[in-house]
């Protein structure tokens, strides 16, 4: 298992070079290409303007090779590359801090940002992906041990329906209705903290812990619930679908039928036997879903205000930010393989059987 994680993970590096280096020529190659509007500094005089693109051809390498302006922002990111001296030249290979670079468009350092916008999207799918899994299973096992009753039919019906049902479309109609003075004011607009949660009361008094006030928990919850809502119920209709799919094969098993005939009770046969050998489809699809929840968050962090790493990222490829644009990609990158990765490490634990000796 070990000598599989090592290698898994040394795959990871040429995988997260071909992702950046696809987005950085995609980016190059457009019409204009990378940083196109940086130089044209309006409101500047010539010299000015021409003080500043030579600071940005110095700083960024705008006028060197494409692939020797990639060469350098990966041996800039990298935690082994070649030291860059003050004069520009590279000297030998040695350990460094990973350099993210700054911004073009908004003149701050990328991992300042990056430690601004992430937890956000982090929070997110944090609290998303169990509140999908744990619901999916239980009401995917309550359909399989009631199949073709009025419960499954129902749930079903449902599920289809959520499932056809577009995030974007939805998550403008909770807004709003949900949002809006009009109709019905129950969760707030956009953002992740009202201006007075600092004052607000909803917890029990008494010392808080440091940093957090009584009411910041209440009032994050309540910015978090249609956001999460939003990013949730399409996962959640089609997980609930496959598992109660997986529970009805296990169920039809013969080591099932063993165990029941054995006088196994039915509560041991569903958790212990019917239940763990459903988990494998559940993990294949869990590697897929973190990725997708991801990426399905860029939407959602736009419609309700979030700043997050999808609503980051919309704006760094509206401005052609080159630096944040591969950062972001980067992140997004590590964290998808990371689920994947999770994966196997899920089939060892529901399945001893499988082995990646």
């Amino acid at each position: 298992m070990i000598s599989y994680l090592l290698r898994r993970l040394l795959l990871v590096i040429p995988t997260l070079i071909g992702m950046t280096m696809l987005v950085f020529f995609v980016m190059a190659l457009s019409p204009g290409g990378a940083g196109a509007d940086l130089g044209r500094g309006e409101g500047m005089r010539p010299e000015e303007r021409r003080a500043l693109q030579k600071y940005l051809n110095e700083r960024y390498g705008l006028d060197k090779p494409l692939i020797v302006q990639y060469l350098r922002w990966l041996n800039r990111v990298s935690p082994i590359g070649l030291k860059v001296k003050e004069d520009g030249s590279l000297g030998a290979p040695t350990f460094k801090t990973p350099d993210l670079g700054h911004s073009f468009i908004l003149h701050r350092s990328v991992g300042d940002l990056m430690k601004e916008h992430l937890p956000l999207t982090l929070l997110l799918n944090s609290v998303s992906l169990p509140l999908v899994y744990i619901t999916a299973v239980f009401l995917g096992m309550q359909a399989a041990k009631k199949r073709g009753g009025t419960m499954d039919v129902s749930m079903g019906t449902v599920m289809l329906g959520l499932w056809s049902v577009p995030v974007i479309w939805a998550g403008v109609m909770l807004q709003g209705f949900l949002t809006s003075e009009e109709y019905f004011r129950w969760f707030p607009t956009v953002g992740m903290h009202d201006v007075k949660a600092e004052t607000m009361t909803f917890l029990p008094s008494g010392d808080a812990p440091p940093g957090i006030h009584r009411g910041w928990l209440l009032d994050t919850t309540w910015h978090l619930i249609l956001p999460i809502l939003c990013l949730t119920y399409g996962q959640f209709a089609y997980l609930t679908k496959l598992a109660r799919t997986a529970m009805l094969e296990m169920m039809n098993a013969d080591f099932v039928r063993t165990a029941r005939a054995k006088g196994v009770e039915e509560k041991n046969v569903l958790y212990q036997h019917v239940l763990r050998n459903s988990l494998i489809p559940l993990i294949t699809v869990a590697a897929h879903i973190l990725p997708a929840m991801i990426a399905g968050s860029v939407v959602v962090e736009s419609i309700f205000g979030i700043d997050g790493m999808g609503r980051l990222l919309v704006g760094a490829v509206q401005q052609r930010d080159r630096e944040l644009v591969l950062s972001v990609t980067l992140v997004a990158g590590a964290l998808g393989l990371a689920g994947y990765l999770l994966a196997d490490i899920g089939y060892a634990i529901a399945d001893p059987r499988v082995t990646y000796e």
